[in-house]
């Protein structure tokens, strides 16, 4: 770890400590949610809503997100990296914005194409279904990765994915499906008597 990098550490600490401090979220007001372009250390995000403070609309952060890309990961094309921040994200910060109509602000344009994607990969497909429940909800922006820093920074700076991580993933990222059954060999034999007989 770099002298740099503890200075840009301590700053970023800094500056998610004091003003603007993170609002508490207003349901009735819809979200928007900064995400920024790949930089190969980890993810970030930052959920933003706009509401009146002293009389003034005044957009403020509600929730900062960041993790560690793992391995895997780290061999995903420019374009399923970009796909993996947004539904990533949007699954960790599901409780904020599943059911309200939201904005997602984003400095690289390869998320538009995921929902009209004709032909995709089996992690496409699958993060393609999986943004099915948000469509109609949803409105994707392009904005320079400059005007929306503090999402730039948390994926750059990204915190380590371990149990005390609130966004922390297990590293086994396929889900295990239980595989119900029997081997008839372990059937006692008095159960196998009652078959025949019924």
């Amino acid at each position: 770890m770099t002298q740099e990098r503890i200075e840009a550490d301590q700053q970023i600490r800094k500056s998610l400590t004091e003003a603007p401090l993170p609002l508490i979220p207003d349901w009735n007001i819809n979200f928007k949610f900064c995400i920024d372009d790949e930089c190969g250390d980890g993810l970030g995000a930052a959920l933003h809503q706009v509401q009146i403070i002293d009389d003034i609309p005044t957009e403020g952060p509600v929730y900062y997100i960041s993790r560690l890309i793992k391995p895997t990961e780290a061999r995903y094309g420019a374009s399923q990296m970009e796909c993996l921040f947004l539904v990533w994200e949007l699954e960790k910060l599901r409780y904020y914005v599943y059911g309200s109509v939201f904005e997602v602000i984003t400095d690289f344009n390869s998320v538009k194409s995921l929902l009209n994607m004709k032909t995709a990969n089996r992690y496409m497909l699958r993060w393609k279904i999986a943004f099915q429940e948000y469509r109609g909800n949803i409105t994707i922006a392009h904005s320079e990765g400059n005007l929306h820093k503090n999402a730039d920074g948390l994926s750059r700076w990204a915190v380590a994915n371990t149990p005390d991580n609130p966004a922390y993933v297990p590293l086994e990222a396929e889900p295990q499906i239980p595989i119900e059954g029997t081997n008839i060999a372990d059937i006692g034999t008095e159960f196998l008597e009652e078959v025949r007989e019924s």
